[in-house]
């Protein structure tokens, strides 16, 4: 009987648990996505420069089209490396 005294007791003098969340926070920051966005673009339009089946040697072919490939790759690798910058 005491026992269950002291537990109500205990239980009205404690503060009820709030549940208040915190929002989640995204690993990157808004200029981290914008250059990752843009660089599946410029990845993209590598390819595109690579596609077509008339004269497979040309030089946008070639030469142009995998830089610009490699170029876009490099610009991922910024935006997932970037710091996100503090507020």
């Amino acid at each position: 009987m005491a026992l269950q005294q002291t537990k109500t007791a205990a239980s009205k003098t404690q503060a009820p648990a709030t549940s208040t969340t915190t929002p989640g926070q995204f690993i990157f920051g808004k200029e981290n996505y914008k250059w990752l966005i843009i660089s599946i673009a410029v990845v993209a339009f590598g390819f595109v420069l690579m596609s077509g089946t008339t004269d497979i040697y040309s030089t946008t072919k070639i030469v142009i089209a995998p830089i610009v490939v490699l170029a876009g790759f490099a610009l991922g690798f910024y935006a997932i490396l970037r710091k996100p910058t503090a507020k």
